[in-house]
């Protein structure tokens, strides 16, 4: 089947990043006089909208604290990026798969929860910036696991859902794909097992990015 855009979501996925995620909100948590949720419980939520995910965290809490919490959440993650020296670490081989995609006839897009502000960031770092033709964040609502987000990326790239795939490491990634009508493929080695995947509804979830390569038909280098 003719694959036209592969969309990735980031946390989790390309970006190694549960153990900043887990302390920016532990620690708003700590500050806001607040019991600390499990780090498990913390990356079951990874990829919701934040305050929907804060509230699932923290069913006791009113709106208002959700909201003190979201925003200490973001100021904790802030400061964090701009710590000297500070800099986003990829899963392996991560940086090697997307120079080969970007050369391939496929096109590139994400789909996050990430603000735009954190995104740009991001690509700064990496030097992505133009190698992806769509850029979806969670600034604009609903977020996963509703399909508006990768129906803008698929609309954006003028590509078809049927041949878009949405590469993602959560539960709530494979829901978006298939209410998108979009192909989901998970990877394991971010916040959602294997097995919650494929019973999500994954067509298939990687062993590593040279199971990518193989579906697509691009070279593995390195």
């Amino acid at each position: 089947m003719t694959v036209e855009l592969v969309v990735f979501d980031v946390d989790g996925t390309l970006v190694d990043s549960q153990h900043m995620i887990v302390s920016c909100m532990t620690s708003a948590f700590t500050a806001g006089g607040h019991a600390c949720p499990t780090d498990d419980a913390i990356r079951r939520i990874v990829g919701l909208p934040l305050e929907i995910g804060i509230a699932q965290l923290a069913t006791h809490l009113s709106p208002i604290a959700v909201d003190a919490l979201a925003e200490a959440y973001k100021g904790n993650f802030f400061k964090m990026r701009h710590q000297p020296g500070f800099n986003y670490a990829l899963f392996p081989g991560t940086t090697e798969m997307l120079a080969e995609l970007a050369k391939s006839e496929a096109l590139l897009g994400i789909a996050t929860g990430k603000t735009r502000r954190g995104l740009d960031a991001l690509m700064d770092g990496f030097g992505w910036h133009g190698m992806f033709v769509t850029t979806q964040t969670g600034d604009i609502p609903p977020g996963k696991p509703a399909p508006d987000m990768l129906l803008r990326a698929i609309a954006e790239a003028g590509a078809e859902a049927a041949n878009t795939l949405m590469i993602g490491d959560t539960t709530f990634d494979i829901e978006m794909a298939i209410a998108a009508k979009a192909r989901p493929i998970g990877v394991p080695w971010g916040n959602h097992p294997a097995e919650e995947l494929l019973a999500a509804g994954a067509e298939l979830v990687l062993n590593d990015w040279r199971d990518l390569h193989a579906l697509l038909g691009t070279t593995v280098t390195g």
